[in-house]
């Protein structure tokens, strides 16, 4: 029987409760058996920030995940080096796991930016994309163009950005991540 993987890509910097309530809904929404976090390495398309390490956006996801045996963590982005394309990404897993149907879960925004991703004509006929409404990114023809399901998530205000900002003016970032993560950031004093 064929499985339905959902690929969860980002920067995870950190990661938080809005991106658990994003898994948690294409989970539920797309029918998929499981959601592979997927960190990115080096992505072409945003900036890294520099100051926290790989390690710690890997353990912040193991954290962020926790026991939930429908998701799990894939480091596929790092076994390669220089800029992580999906399509490099989409290929090996298609080669590693042919049996499987792989849907690539990305938020409304860069629905908007796939055009200018690299070799979207050949992407788009590779994975499904899925794309998370958000505010200020109508659902238009550029879903429709590159055959993008909807997945509809309450509307929250927060962003890896905001968290790190927060963190920094050292306000209580507690309730905007999982407690595991919260402590793993207060430990380690990650964001400053």
């Amino acid at each position: 029987m064929e499985k339905n993987i959902g690929l969860f890509g980002g920067t995870f910097n950190p990661p938080h409760i809005g991106h658990l309530m994003i898994a948690q809904e294409a989970l539920k929404q797309l029918n998929l058996d499981e959601v592979w976090w997927m960190p990115a390495s080096n992505p072409p398309h945003k900036k890294k920030v520099e100051d926290v390490s790989d390690n710690h956006r890997i353990e912040m996801v193991k954290k962020t995940i926790g026991n939930n045996n429908q998701f799990s963590l894939s480091l596929l982005e790092f076994e390669r080096s220089g800029p992580s394309y999906t399509i490099d990404t989409v290929r090996s897993l298609n080669e590693k796991f042919p049996s499987v149907k792989f849907t690539f879960i990305i938020g409304g925004d860069m629905v908007h930016s796939l055009d200018s991703w690299h070799q979207i004509d050949q992407l788009k006929e590779l994975v499904q994309f899925a794309g998370v409404g958000r505010e200020g990114f109508p659902v238009d023809d550029h879903w429709e163009r590159f055959h993008v399901k909807l997945v509809e998530v309450p509307t929250i205000g927060i962003s890896s950005t905001f968290i790190r900002s927060k963190a920094k003016e050292k306000s209580n970032i507690r309730y905007f991540v999982t407690d595991d993560v919260w402590k793993y950031i207060e430990e380690h004093r990650i964001y400053g």
